[in-house]
């Protein structure tokens, strides 16, 4: 249902914006309002404007944005270990903690750099490393030739290496050797072992010729080949080494100062947040004015609660609601438990307008019973229970458990309805098991549910109507009522021509019927216009439309009734088994899917266009 919502003007000393917006936020109960034109009087609106923040309130928020920067710079700067909560309060100490802050985050900018500086360095190392362990024993062969230069590249291929072994024997005259290797990673490095004189040459060749040599790190590049190997693991172990000691620093520092920087950011964040909440404040010559909604009920809590906080410096007032209001009034939805996980379909919906209905508790009421009257099978529904029940076990709360929920109803009536039709896993289960059937089976009674279900469209479609007829006269809106009326009764008459033309009896004549619908045809243009005999056409379609139930609840059980004559077809039990388990779960699928999709469609299409109305603005309070 549809929170009842008052208009409030909470007004005080300025001195004590800050401290109500922190109490407003704390109790959650409160929206503000920033527009005031149509909030007030029209003779008070020349006295109340947007609050201007003076030159010192101006320079404190800019204190605490630079203070903020710093302190979510540092948290970002320092490992993300677990702590305990500080419970530090920061407003006696602010001057401190910036010249503190200013110190440590220059202090963790350091740590970060030398940090990223070493794992650049390693990274860069071990993108060599890979590469080191196919060509040492490549090296360790031709290590005693001390004239020797070597040259490490990398190769695609196969291809490649028969290319560079022609391009380094036309370069070289065959002064040269090549030798492959396969590295960890997969890569095919190529050594090149030749004079040093001739190395110059080869290296400008393999440039031209797009052969990449091998990196190596600034430092590396210039040793002889075999030195570089050393060099280089060594210096991954120092680097590891260094590494690994600044991580420990970063962790001393972060289990010292990180919960004290937490609880800093957290207070900053909500300080900073009634700053910007007071850009929709107003303001008098003398007092800051707060214009708003809250939940009726909570009213007289928000009023107490401001009236002891400040010992009657804070007035709250209640303003009358007044017509034009209904507009901007927001709108919060407030459901019973069983309700409340139905409003997961209401959120399908745009949000109901303030002076419309909250169509949560008819989703809530008439969706398991058409779930149900088209699944109509208690061993489908059976199943749905357990799974609905395994869902909420393992997930207390979310979209998902809330689903569940709507399941384990709409299961429980699709249970319901299998008794009364006598299916359990189709109507071969029912007449197994001892169930006595109180409705005709749906295999077989194709007109009796069809009539049954456009009964059940006519009262949904009369009841939608209704609903509508009640707002517009609680608006005073009297040719709509007129004409909302004028349809009730022309539905009404048609019902009963045709009830009287399927089940003929002595007491149901189609005369009178026939009289006072051409009677009311006249009232219906009068009411409604010349457009007024399609929108009567619409609501006979809507009730139409209502004939899914059967065909659903039909498809459903023939579905059953087949997977059950194809296990039986099978002439093995085991596998007539296994052939009902596939089907019966096909079954319950599309079972599931199915009924559901189209009960919502009789809501949203057929019912509730009848008298719910979009546009309405979400509640969102002010809250921590």
């Amino acid at each position: 249902m549809i929170a009842r919502m008052s208009k409030l003007e909470i007004a005080g000393p300025k001195e004590r914006l800050l401290e109500v917006l922190d109490v407003i936020r704390e109790l959650g109960v409160f929206q503000p309002e920033p527009e005031v034109g149509y909030f007030v009087a029209a003779e008070r609106q020349g006295d109340i404007h947007l609050l201007i923040p003076d030159q010192g309130t101006m320079a404190e928020r800019l204190f605490l944005e630079n203070l903020r920067r710093m302190t979510c710079r540092i948290i970002e700067l320092l490992p993300a270990v677990e702590t305990r909560a500080s419970l530090l309060d920061p407003l006696p100490l602010l001057d401190t903690i910036a010249s503190v802050a200013e110190r440590h985050l220059a202090l963790c900018r350091d740590l970060d750099a030398q940090r990223t500086a070493r794992l650049s360095e390693i990274n860069e190392l071990a993108r060599c490393a890979a590469l080191l362990g196919a060509i040492e024993t490549l090296v360790g062969d031709l290590e005693p030739h001390g004239s020797l230069e070597f040259i490490g590249v990398t190769l695609r291929d196969s291809q490649q290496v028969e290319r560079l072994r022609e391009g380094l024997t036309r370069l070289t005259g065959g002064d040269f050797t090549l030798s492959t290797s396969i590295a960890a990673d997969g890569a095919l490095i190529g050594l090149i072992a030749t004079p040093a004189a001739g190395s110059r040459r080869i290296r400008q060749a393999l440039n031209e010729e797009q052969f990449p040599e091998l990196p190596f790190p600034p430092a590396l590049r210039d040793l002889p080949f075999p030195e570089r190997i050393r060099l280089a693991r060594e210096r991954i172990a120092v680097a590891d080494r260094e590494l690994a000691e600044l991580d420990l620093r970063r962790e001393i520092f972060a289990r010292r100062w990180l919960p004290f920087y937490r609880r800093i950011d957290q207070w900053l964040a909500e300080r900073l947040a009634l700053f910007s909440t007071s850009s929709v404040v107003h303001e008098t010559g003398m007092c800051f004015v707060i214009l708003g909604w809250a939940p009726s009920d909570a009213t007289a809590g928000l009023a107490r609660q401001l009236n002891g906080r400040f010992r009657g410096e804070v007035a709250v007032d209640e303003l009358q609601l007044l017509e034009q209001d209904l507009g901007r009034v927001p709108v919060a939805l407030r459901n019973p438990p069983y309700l409340r996980p139905f409003e997961l379909f209401t959120r399908l919906l745009p949000l109901p307008r303030y002076s419309s209905w909250d169509p949560t508790p008819f989703i809530g009421l008439f969706f398991p019973i058409f779930f149900g009257m088209m699944l109509g099978d208690a061993g489908h529904g059976l199943v749905l229970v357990i799974v609905a029940l395994l869902v909420m076990r393992r997930r207390r709360s979310g979209m998902l458990t809330d689903a569940a929920r709507i399941l384990l109803v709409s299961a429980g009536f699709a249970v319901l309805f299998g008794i009364l039709f006598g299916e359990f896993f189709g109507e071969a289960g029912g007449h197994m098991l001892p169930i006595t059937p109180l409705l005709p089976e749906r295999s077989s009674a194709i007109m009796p549910l069809l009539m049954f279900s456009m009964a059940l469209g006519v009262f949904h479609v009369l009841l939608g109507l209704l609903i509508g007829l009640i707002t517009a006269l609680q608006r005073h809106e009297r040719r709509d009522a007129a004409g909302r009326i004028v349809t009730i009764c022309l539905l009404l008459c048609l019902a009963a021509l045709a009830a009287s033309l399927i089940a003929p009896a002595p007491w149901l004549r189609s005369t009178p019927f026939l009289v006072a619908a051409g009677i009311l045809i006249p009232f219906l243009f009068l009411s409604g216009g010349l457009l007024a005999p399609l929108e009567l056409v619409k609501q006979i379609g809507n009730i139409v439309s209502y004939a899914r139930i059967m065909a659903i609840g039909l498809s459903s059980a023939l579905l059953a009734n087949v997977a059950n004559h194809l296990a039986g077809l099978s002439g093995d039990v085991v596998l007539g088994a296994l052939a009902a388990i596939v089907l019966h779960a096909v079954a319950i699928v599309l079972g599931t899917f199915a009924p559901a999709i189209h009960a919502l469609r009789l809501h949203f299409v057929e019912f509730f266009s009848k008298f719910v109305e979009a546009g309405g603005r979400r509640f969102e309070p002010l809250h921590k």
